[in-house]
Order: C-alpha cells, then sequence, then structure tokens
C-alpha cells in the first residue's frame, strides 16, 4: 500500500475523514480546475483550486473555486499586505514539494498562510487537490480550515 502524498498524509495525522477521487490529468490545460471538476463530476464552485501568491514578497496560498480569477488586491488585502502576485510555478514547486496541477493547501514543505474564498463558505464538503496532479480529496470544509490553518477572505474577482 502506498504511503499516500504529503497532503493526504496532513490529513491522516489530523484524523480527518477524506475521500479520494482520481482523474486523468491532461497536461497543459488553461484551466486544469475544471477540468478537474469535470472529470470527477462535481460542481466547479466546490472544487477549489490552489494558487501560490506572493504578498509584499511572501509566500501565501490562495484557495478559490475551480472558475474564479484571483483579485491580486484582495489577496494582498487578506494576507494584511499592499500588493500581490503569482508565485513562479518553479518557486511554488520548490515551496510545497508538489507540482504545479498538483499543489494541496495540506502538507506543504514549507507551509504558507492559506486563505479560503469567503464565497465557498457556504459548502459543508469540499474538493481540493490532493498533492499530485490527477487526485483530489473530499473533506468538510471546517476540517479543511483547521488542517490548513486557513481563514475565509474575499479573495476572487467580481
Amino acid at each position: 500500500m502506498s504511503k499516500g502524498t504529503p497532503a493526504t498524509q496532513a490529513l491522516t495525522r489530523a484524523k480527518v475523514a477524506f475521500e479520494l477521487l482520481e482523474y486523468d490529468y491532461v497536461s497543459g490545460q488553461a484551466q486544469i480546475g475544471l477540468h478537474a471538476a469535470e472529470a470527477i463530476g462535481w460542481d466547479p464552485d466546490k472544487v477549489l483550486k490552489t494558487l501560490m501568491v506572493e504578498v509584499d514578497g511572501k509566500p501565501c496560498c490562495a484557495v478559490i473555486p475551480s472558475g474564479a480569477s484571483l483579485s491580486m488586491k484582495r489577496v494582498a488585502s487578506a494576507f494584511g499586505g499592499k500588493s500581490a502576485q503569482m508565485m513562479d510555478p518553479a518557486k511554488a514547486e520548490r515551496l510545497t514539494g508538489m507540482h504545479t496541477g498538483g499543489i494541496s493547501p495540506f502538507g506543504q514543505k514549507k507551509r504558507a498562510p492559506v486563505a479560503f474564498e469567503a464565497a465557498a463558505m457556504g459548502a459543508e464538503r469540499i474538493v481540493l487537490n490532493g498533492g499530485k496532479r490527477g487526485l483530489m480529496v473530499v473533506v468538510a470544509l471546517g476540517d479543511a480550515l483547521a488542517v490548513s490553518g486557513g481563514k475565509a477572505a474575499p479573495l476572487a474577482a467580481d
């Protein structure tokens, strides 16, 4: 039996119930989160994507619905900064220990502050990346916040 990914190991250590969903990851997709939602048959508003950003030069993790776009102004505000930008993919991979398209807010090599899109807070269960491409985890929203140390904040563009 496989020992899992850093993300699933973090959930297991926290004694959080989760379900694994696998799908065929297709490299080069422009909307990976939407592709994942369609492949697993879940509502795209409940399938959240993990985006690594830098706020005033410091790493942060933004979790938003798969069809949404980030508002850098809102991201900066959520993390108490003045400016935000997307993190370079190679830097995100080094920081998290996971490949882009598979980054999870759980089990990152170097933990970054996490914020979840406030509009997603109405869901009882959400789907997040499981720490590798093609692997998703279904978890209760409260457990996702607790394990990631995340908070709710408006992050998405209107």
